[in-house]
């Protein structure tokens, strides 16, 4: 059994942050719930000083409140400059930002925005390890739920190597557990988590809505204007050969939720 840390989980109400928080619970781990529903604010700052008193990690599972690049990188920079500020003031020894596998490829959207948050992280004092994961399962349910109009949901050409949040989640227990690292020291390369095969978005979108009974269709668009939808389809987010993969496959997941 590996020594109890006091874990502060950012976005601990989230898609991957309650996984998060369940995995540190269950190995004994003290963890400091962190959201705006439990008072803690990442972007103003208010109550951070207060969470983070005597915590040794912090795990930054949040989300930006809007997928438009703008709107994300502004939160991504004022919660990461804050993370790193009041981290360093209570004497954290390393913060885990869980990243997007393919961002460095992007020059648009929410996945540019992600970039400057793992870059922004890193310019800090408080050392940071980074985890760049494929696309969640629950991910697929989202962007039906953003594309649908009426009883058609029109979903994005989109390549990508689901994983569930759960076995994300593990992972990154397992980052906040290690040792920091060295001041100034590079991830070479950057760890990547995915999920065990190739999965294409459409087609799991069809399957969920298949089996929710729900949208009546399900239908594949690209937008001409968007500089990265050509990325999207051709695979940009699919792991590097370096990558852990690991299950359950999307179609196993799903049937485990029934």
């Amino acid at each position: 059994m590996r020594e109890p840390h006091k874990i502060a989980v950012v976005g601990a109400t989230g898609r991957v942050g309650r996984h998060v928080v369940d995995v540190l619970t269950a190995e004994g781990h003290d963890v400091v719930r962190m959201s705006r529903s439990t008072g803690v604010d990442v972007v103003t700052g208010t109550g951070l000083a207060e969470a983070l008193t005597g915590a040794s990690v912090i795990i930054d599972a949040a989300t930006g409140p809007s997928p438009e690049q703008r709107a994300a990188t502004d939160f991504f920079t004022a919660s990461a400059d804050n993370l790193q500020r009041a981290g360093h003031q209570a004497g954290v020894r390393q913060i885990v930002v869980v990243s997007i596998i393919g961002v460095e490829k992007f020059s648009a959207g929410y996945n540019a925005a992600k970039l400057v948050h793992e870059r922004t992280a890193l310019a800090g004092p408080v050392p940071v390890r980074v985890l760049r994961a494929a696309q969640f399962h629950e991910f697929v349910a989202e962007m039906m739920r953003w594309g649908q109009r009426g009883d058609v949901s029109y979903v994005p050409h989109l390549r990508t190597q689901l994983v569930a949040a759960r076995t994300v989640a593990h992972a990154l227990a397992e980052l906040a557990c290690d040792a920091p690292p060295a001041p100034g020291a590079a991830q070479t390369p950057i760890p990547e988590i995915a999920g065990p095969r190739p999965e294409n978005l459409v087609d799991a979108a069809r399957l969920l809505a298949a089996r929710q009974g729900h949208p009546a269709r399900v239908e594949a668009v690209s937008d001409p204007d968007d500089p990265n939808s050509d990325l999207f389809a051709s695979g940009a987010l699919l792991p590097g050969p370096h990558a852990t993969l690991a299950g359950p496959t999307y179609d196993a997941w799903l049937a485990d939720t029934d």
